[in-house]
């Protein structure tokens, strides 16, 4: 010993090292030669006084010695930079917690959970799925104190976040994974501090919150928006690394403020890259006064009127206490929040927002039972702004009546009408805008194959495109005939899908987008025109059109997507056709037709995604909800209204067509124009304080006083479950 207590005298550490150190030097140069040696001093060099007087040697040695093994033993940690390991391996601490041997127990435990990792980041992940699960120890702000051990976290099952980082850098660095805890000692918004976790793999940082598993990998987190606002020029609101090298910064930690012991490294830059900015609000949901009574339920920002922006989901349980929802608002409006409890339905006082980022804290006492806004409706005929009013206070009302049954059909992703059920998958993209949701109907190819082959076709499908925004759905067709989208039964399922998306998930309905591959291409040919009245625009991927007709996407963007090689039941030839039949109805109506076709050269029937481009093309627009001309053909699957024409019952038939214009106050309609006919009027179209004149197939014209009812709206709303298409009144011609 006296020879090594020599050689740190000659470079100046061994002034007053107690023996315990100079016994760690020994042992580690002994057993591990002069990489041990170098390993030892460094520890020791930028260990807390504490540790300097209180650790024993055994604590030191069986710490290293772990250590080394890991690296040794894992593939990840062979070839790692001594500088890395030593940093950030081989610390037995993390922040001021107190030093219990952790590193035995969780090479032990965390080994069978990273067996067959081919990298740190797999390994990190699996670590951060089921680690926390096998030692039973979760998120609870009823832990003792914030900086605890891994043994005193444990023990009471309890940690917060800084707990839980401490947990995670732990197994991390237990199995060769470089890894520390950074942190942040204030949110900019004033919302409080925050810890998560980095591990270094392939010679960068990659971010988790602990305890935080996420299926899609690395560097994602509720925090991220958060983090993005972090300013690396204000101490309190930067964010830092910790390192157990002194490099000149400390880390700052939250409940010892006076503290410098632990090493920094201010990586702010790395996380401010992408500032969301705008006004929002965080929401909470308490069961009662006690902030550890947190309730996950669904919830929905609303407008005063009932409107629904978002939905979203209250976080409780393991989630940290900042984790919450965060909706995009506006300062000039005023909002509700309603929450789904216990199969009720609560809703909040109305309120305002300030500028900039809030927490919203709600407590299930306060809240009361939600029920639509039903103005006074006057009996008899309504002005513009009543009927306006009327509209929303009926299609509110009758969503809260429905909202049951639509919501479990929503939560189970499906719907059954008769002998039929829809099923689909579904992803989100984007934050929603301040007028709604998109919607994005995609149907897949297959039929006339076993269930099992139309299922992969299912599965597929919601892989394939990727909108900057919206709620992308995936529908399963009902059956697995030849003909899988264009039968009767397809048009009431997707209405009632659409209703519901509109309802309950915040979708704008006029921004819904129909699309298809394949057999789901055959789809979009038929339902594009017979249900034109519901879509913004539609695309037809590698579909064949068999006997439909183009007529009634007079006012629907149409877009054809083929390969030129695709040639089986003529496909590429009839694409080629039909862009030449809509290019002739589009030259005669430049108002109408609008479309897009690609046919590219030499593609098979698999197009590599080359159709994707059509995605952008249909965002562009929205919905002629009430358009100036109106173009119907009747298909042999029929309905009974398109735009603002609706007939009798039972006088829809197959090739029945009709053409509706409208020029200022005059109608003119021209076709099949069966009694009893209905023109559902709204101001969108015409001014109805005004007299209009109709006219029917060149006959004598007839003039009518429209009156703007209840009863009208009432009636559509019941039939159709959609607010932006319900006139306001109505003229039945005889």
């Amino acid at each position: 010993m006296k020879f090594f207590a020599f050689i740190l005298l000659c470079l100046g550490l061994a002034k007053a090292l107690p023996a315990p150190l100079l016994e760690f030097i020994e042992h580690s140069e002994a057993k591990h030669g002069d990489s041990g040696a170098r390993a030892a001093k460094f520890l020791i060099a930028h260990m807390q006084e504490e540790d300097r007087k209180n650790l024993t040697a055994d604590f030191l040695n069986e710490n290293l010695d772990l250590a080394f093994e890991a690296k040794a033993s894992f593939p990840w940690a062979k070839e790692l930079p001594e500088a890395v390991f030593l940093n950030d391996v081989l610390p037995y601490a993390v922040f001021d917690e107190p030093r219990d041997p952790w590193r035995a127990d969780f090479l032990e435990k965390a080994t069978p959970i990273v067996q067959g990792a081919t990298s740190a980041s797999e390994a990190a992940q699996r670590l951060n799925k089921e680690f926390f699960k096998l030692i039973k120890t979760h998120y609870h702000t009823g832990r003792k104190r914030t900086n605890q051990s891994p043994k005193e976290s444990i023990e009471q099952g309890k940690a917060t976040c800084t707990g839980l980082s401490i947990i995670l850098v732990d197994a991390c660095r237990a199995v060769g994974i470089p890894a520390r805890a950074v942190g942040t000692p204030l949110w900019t918004n004033g919302r409080g501090n925050h810890t998560w976790v980095e591990i270094y793999d392939k010679g960068e940082w990659h971010f988790t919150g602990a305890d935080e598993y996420d299926a899609k990998g690395l560097n994602r987190g509720w925090f991220t928006g958060d983090a993005a606002k972090a300013d690396a020029d204000k101490p309190l609101h930067a964010i830092y690394a910790t390192s157990w090298e002194h490099r000149g910064t400390h880390f700052p930690m939250v409940w010892a403020p006076r503290s410098q012991s632990v090493g920094g490294v201010n990586v702010t830059e790395r996380y401010a890259q992408n500032p969301t900015g705008g006004d929002q609000i965080g929401v909470r949901l308490f069961a009662n006064e006690s902030r550890q009574s947190r309730i996950a339920a669904k919830g929905w920002l609303t407008l005063q009127d009932g409107s629904i922006l978002k939905e979203f989901t209250t976080k409780a349980g393991t989630t940290d206490l900042n984790d919450m929802p965060r909706l995009p608002v506006k300062t000039s409006q005023s909002y509700r929040l309603r929450f789904e409890i216990d199969g009720s339905l609560l809703q909040s006082q109305l309120f305002d927002v300030p500028a900039g980022e809030t927490t919203m804290d709600f407590q299930v006492k306060d809240l009361k039972p939600a029920e639509p806004e039903i103005e006074a409706i006057p009996s008899g005929p309504l002005s513009s702004e009543q009927a306006a009013a009327a509209t929303r206070s009926i299609y509110q009302e009758l969503v809260a009546k429905q909202m049951p049954e639509r919501r479990k059909e929503l939560d189970a992703k499906t719907i059954t009408l008769d002998d039929h059920s829809l099923r689909w998958l579904e992803k989100t993209f984007g934050d929603a805008p301040s007028d709604g949701r998109s919607l994005w109907i995609s149907m897949h190819g297959g039929g006339g194959a076993p269930a099992r082959v139309n299922d992969q076709q299912w599965k597929n499908q919601i892989r394939l495109y990727q909108p900057k925004e919206g709620i992308y759905v995936a529908p399963r067709a009902p059956t697995d005939t030849w003909n899988l989208w264009h039968r009767d039964h397809i048009d009431p399922l997707f209405s009632r899908l659409i209703e519901n998306m509109v309802a309950l998930r915040g979708v704008n309905p006029d921004k819904v987008y129909l699309m298809g591959y394949s057999a789901g291409g055959d789809g979009v040919w038929q339902l594009a025109p017979r249900m034109a009245d519901r879509f913004a625009a539609a695309s037809m991927m590698a579909g064949h059109p068999n006997e439909s007709k183009l007529d009634g996407l007079r006012n629907l963007p149409f877009g054809i997507f083929m390969g030129g090689a695709d040639s089986a039941y003529k496909r590429n030839e009839l694409a080629a056709t039909k862009t030449a039949e809509i290019e002739k109805l589009h030259a005669a109506d430049k108002d109408g037709y609008i479309h897009m076709s690609r046919i590219y050269k030499g593609m098979p029937h698999w197009m590599g995604l080359k159709d994707a481009e059509s995605v952008p093309w249909m965002a562009k627009f929205t919905r002629r909800t009430w358009p100036k001309k109106i173009v119907w053909l009747q298909d042999d699957v029929t309905h009974d209204r398109f735009y603002w024409i609706e007939l009798p019952d039972g006088t829809a038939s197959k090739g029945q067509r009709m053409v509706a214009t409208m020029d200022g106050q005059k109608i003119s309609l021209k076709g099949d124009v069966p009694a009893g006919t209905r023109l559902l009027l709204h101001d969108s179209l015409l001014d109805l304080d005004k007299e209009i004149e109709v006219t029917v197939n060149d006959r004598e014209p007839r003039s009518f006083q429209v009156e703007r009812t209840a009863d009208t709206i009432r009636h559509a709303l019941t039939r159709r479950l959609d607010p932006h298409g319900a006139p306001t009144g109505v003229v039945t011609l005889d």
